[in-house]
C-alpha cells in the first residue's frame, strides 16, 4: 500500500497536520481502511498542502 509517511511523526500544534507527511490525524488513522481512490486523492492534495503550509518545522 502506498503511503506518504516519512517517519517524521509530529503534529503541528496550529495546523494539526503531521510535519512529515502533511496528513491530518483522521487521515493517518483511516489510511489503511481508505479505498485506493481516496488515498490517491489525498496524495494528490499533499503538494498543495506543503506549498501553503511552508516550512513548519
Amino acid at each position: 500500500m502506498e503511503t506518504p509517511c516519512t517517519k517524521i511523526c509530529q503534529i503541528h500544534p496550529v495546523t494539526r497536520l503531521c510535519l512529515g507527511c502533511l496528513r491530518s490525524l483522521d487521515e493517518i488513522a483511516g489510511w489503511s481502511s481508505y479505498t485506493p481512490e481516496v488515498r490517491a486523492r489525498i496524495m494528490a492534495e499533499l503538494p498543495a498542502r506543503r506549498a501553503t503550509a511552508g516550512d513548519l518545522r
